[in-house]
């Protein structure tokens, strides 16, 4: 499943509670996911990696839907194929960057 297909899913299934809950709940769910994604690569399991890698990106999907944002097209103008800093493909930037 591509990304724009993904979100869409994202909305068909949550787009009404997505909106109730209102942009910063819904942020602060994403906050959560990715400390939960934290911990399980802390631990190593990647089943529980797949897993939380899976609500990340659903809590992603979910804000930017609420936001009106196509996350597939924010993605295309920020990495257009090059590296956004450098402009170089492989990325070129010191490590340190």
């Amino acid at each position: 499943m591509d990304l724009t297909k993904f979100q869409e899913l994202m909305r068909k299934l949550y787009f009404d509670k997505d909106k109730k809950r209102g942009v910063f709940k819904t942020f602060a769910w994403l906050v959560q996911e990715v400390g939960e994604l934290g911990r399980a690569l802390l631990n190593g399991n990647r089943d529980a990696i797949m897993e939380e890698m899976g609500d990340v990106l659903a809590w992603l999907s979910s804000l930017a839907n609420i936001l009106d944002i196509d996350l597939s097209e924010a993605a295309q103008r920020k990495y257009p194929g090059v590296c956004p800093k450098c402009g170089c493909k492989p990325c070129r930037c010191p490590e340190n960057v």
